[in-house]
């Protein structure tokens, strides 16, 4: 974990920017001794996104994989790719 002052965004906001990059993770900025923000890259906060949306994604699918919802083998999924794709 990366911690730093708001004294040091304010002072420093190019070496702030850099570790944020290289680091590839949060900073939790603090004022006053207690924590205020989080800053981090913007791709570091994309890929944070995008693993979250897949998560989210494997977890409906666990859910359904759980409940009565119908399941198919591998090649039953093709096959019904291939039917909804031909028709377009």
């Amino acid at each position: 974990m990366i911690i730093k002052s708001s004294t040091a965004l304010r002072n420093d906001y190019g070496m702030i920017s850099d570790l944020a990059h290289k680091e590839a993770e949060p900073i939790y900025i603090t004022k006053n001794g207690e924590g205020d923000l989080v800053v981090m890259s913007i791709e570091a906060f994309e890929q944070r996104e995008e693993t979250l949306k897949l998560r989210a994604k494997l977890e409906a699918a666990e859910q359904a994989r759980l409940s009565d919802a119908p399941t198919y083998t591998p090649e039953e999924s093709r096959k019904r790719l291939e039917a909804i794709y031909q028709r377009g």
